[in-house]
């Protein structure tokens, strides 16, 4: 029997670096001084005595994707941002988008597999504005392919990027909060973190890699009773370039697996867990679907990925050889959108609720009261009505 693949958008409607509008309000952005212990579930905002002053914000992966969504979104809040990535063309780009946008951007081409430039990098920050205050982890790089198709130095490459590359950020980062026992760090991590897929297995294994390292990361602040606080963002699938520039070893063209939103829901999110104390953020329902579906049913999701897994990653575009940025920048016009944009949702409500607990709880329990005053009233007419009749 012939397979049905999932058919590819057209290149025809590419929107390089749209930065449209995530469809819910969205708070305005804090600074993060007041003193809570670190990784508490209060979600209370992270407020500043001086509300006017910007932030001081570094980003890696900055140059495209969900980073160059992220960059432009703190930028509209008037930040200082400092974006990290080794493609200095597009860095440059995303700089100008930041300035456009009202905010202070500086460029700095960094390789965050290495800690001796992610340091550098740090340095270059303090210099050009002060302490840094959030720092954002969110540079990867991945392999599709089955893992008897990998190669040695191809899980090195990956892990170094997509895990050393957040912990070398979180040292630097750590090196210039702890003294002044204050800050924010935001690790973007995925739904993969928890649950594997097939063909990602360089990519999974780092984001699991990620989850172990910020819950040993969040004991330790608690233990020192730390300023210091941190959030992991939990992503589902996302239009980004990452498919059309990752290494692919797949018969054909990758594509994100299920349902996938625009960068700008992911750059909505990270920016609000940058202002506010929030243990972890999920985004998106299939991250929510995909943690605690795993935790319930774990050979379901075994079996299921096993059936739908591999298909459901490939588009109808045969590979065709081009270059991948596994070990060094891909050239193209690449920015913030990749090439779905005719099946990426521009809003998450699963995101508005969990960002609004607490008007969400209210509508709830005001619905709740409705629906039991309803109930009641019901029953006390059906009870006249009984008497009634027996009279």
């Amino acid at each position: 029997m012939q397979e049905t693949r999932r058919k590819s958008p057209s290149h025809d409607h590419l929107r390089w670096g749209d930065s449209s509008e995530v469809g819910y309000p969205i708070e305005p952005a804090l600074r993060g001084r007041k003193q809570f212990p670190a990784g508490t579930q209060s979600s209370a905002v992270v407020v500043t005595p001086n509300m006017s002053e910007p932030r001081t914000v570094v980003i890696t992966g900055a140059s495209a994707g969900i980073g160059r969504a992220t960059a432009r979104r703190f930028g509209a809040a008037g930040d200082n941002v400092v974006l990290l990535a080794r493609g200095k063309e597009r860095l440059e780009a995303a700089k100008a988008e930041v300035d456009r946008a009202g905010g202070h951007g500086l460029a700095i081409p960094t390789d965050v597999g290495d800690p001796s430039q992610v340091e550098a990098a740090a340095d270059r920050a303090e210099k050009a504005f002060g302490g840094i205050d959030v720092w954002i982890g969110n540079a990867m790089t991945a392999v599709f392919a089955p893992v008897w198709n990998m190669e040695p130095e191809e899980y090195r490459r990956v892990t170094e990027v997509t895990y050393l590359g957040q912990v070398y950020g979180a040292l630097a980062a750590l090196k210039r909060m702890r003294p002044r026992n204050e800050g924010k760090l935001v690790f973007v991590g995925s739904a993969l973190a928890y649950r594997g897929i097939p063909l990602q297995s360089s990519y999974c294994a780092a984001k699991h890699a990620i989850q172990g390292f910020v819950d040993s990361l969040r004991s330790e602040l608690l233990h020192d009773r730390s300023g210091i606080d941190l959030t992991m963002v939990q992503l589902s699938g996302f239009n980004t370039p990452q498919f059309s520039w990752v290494r692919n070893k797949l018969p054909y063209q990758p594509r994100p697996l299920g349902k996938c939103y625009q960068p700008e829901v992911a750059a909505e999110a990270i920016f609000w867990a940058a202002s506010h104390r929030r243990r972890e953020l999920m985004v998106g329902f299939p991250a929510v679907e995909a943690i605690y579906g795993n935790k319930l049913l774990p050979q379901f999701g075994d079996w299921i990925l096993s059936r739908q897994g591999f298909q459901g990653q490939e588009t109808d575009m045969r590979s065709n050889g081009r270059p991948d940025n596994l070990f060094e920048p891909v050239a193209g016009d690449f920015a913030a959108h990749g090439i779905f944009e005719d099946e990426a949702l521009d809003s998450s409500r699963q995101l508005m609720l969990t960002t609004h607990r607490r008007e969400t709880a209210a509508i709830g329990a005001a619905a709740a009261g409705a629906i039991a005053l309803l109930w009641w009233r019901s029953r006390k007419r059906n009870e006249t009505r009984g008497e009634n009749n027996h009279a």
